[in-house]
């Protein structure tokens, strides 16, 4: 079995941060319009681009149309916030359903999980 590599390793890269995470939508319209009614800031494209990316926090979530057929669960994206429960009013405002009202957890983050048009679930949390 192999050893896992250690941050400090001087052989080796170090992994400093997650750049982007850019998930597939079969609609780009209907998925930016969902991203942008939760508060997330539009950077690049839009709902008439084949490739649209959000910034925040030295990060970016993207979407690219994709029709090759259906999104299946892969995962879960999860992105940090200043105010959960703000998110979560914006989306019940716009007409989503989360999958839980938002909570406090015993690994130290307040959260709920909603799922985009295209079925990716995105955890909206804060750590505590």
């Amino acid at each position: 079995m192999n050893q896992p590599v250690k941050q400090n390793d001087a052989a080796g890269p170090r992994f400093e941060g997650l750049s982007a995470v850019t998930l597939a939508t079969h609609d780009m319209q209907r998925a930016v319009a969902f991203y942008l009614a939760l508060g997330f800031p539009l950077s690049y494209g839009g709902p008439s681009e084949a490739f649209t990316s959000f910034a925040f926090g030295g990060t970016y979530l993207n979407l690219i149309v994709d029709t090759r057929g259906p999104v299946l669960w892969w995962g879960r994206v999860i992105v940090h916030v200043s105010d959960v429960d703000a998110v979560y009013r914006n989306a019940l405002a716009a007409g989503f359903t989360p999958e839980a009202a938002p909570a406090d957890a015993s690994w130290g983050e307040r959260y709920f999980h909603i799922c985009d048009p295209d079925g990716h679930e995105i955890s909206i949390a804060k750590r505590l």
